[in-house]
């Protein structure tokens, strides 16, 4: 009689993993990206940290919002010069993680750190800027400011017209 409970007892067991193993999906992983991999493919464009667009100025850089993308030429290579008030004017690119260029990016994207720990984006080893009086995607107004600052072109040298 025993025998018989036990076998019972193993036979429910069974069936009671057997469906539950049948309930559960399994859990299907993404493919593994290697470095090679993201080296060799540009960012899709939803992806893009950095994308070329059409302006009146020729073909110009603007963030994923479309928003235009400026050099300062008093920065020092890779080392922003522009803090405190210079920032709230125009406020950096900064990204958490390596920045992705789009279609039409020619030049190689990279950070720099910044005083607060922020990682800014460059471009060809030059920091990149929004300006904050453009209002719209599109918007140029901060070309030729000072003659020290001005849009970018695809291939990371600036517009200076």
């Amino acid at each position: 009689m025993r025998l018989a409970r036990a076998a019972a007892g193993a036979a429910a067991a069974i069936f009671i993993f057997a469906a539950c193993a049948a309930d559960e999906t399994p859990e299907v992983q993404p493919p593994v990206e290697t470095q090679e991999d993201a080296e060799a493919s540009p960012a899709a464009p939803e992806d893009a940290t950095v994308q070329a667009v059409d302006s009146e100025h020729g073909m110009i850089l603007a963030d994923a919002d479309g928003r235009t993308l400026y050099v300062f030429l008093n920065d020092e290579g890779d080392e922003s010069t522009c803090y405190d008030s210079c920032a709230e004017t125009w406020p950096p690119l900064v990204v958490e993680g390596e920045p992705g260029a789009g279609p039409g990016v020619d030049a190689e994207l990279g950070t720099s750190e910044r005083r607060d720990g922020s990682q800014q984006v460059t471009i060809d080893g030059s920091p990149l800027y929004h300006y904050a009086a453009d209002q719209e995607p599109g918007d140029t107004n901060g070309q030729g400011v000072g003659d020290r600052w001005f849009v970018v072109a695809p291939d990371g040298s600036p517009v200076q017209e």
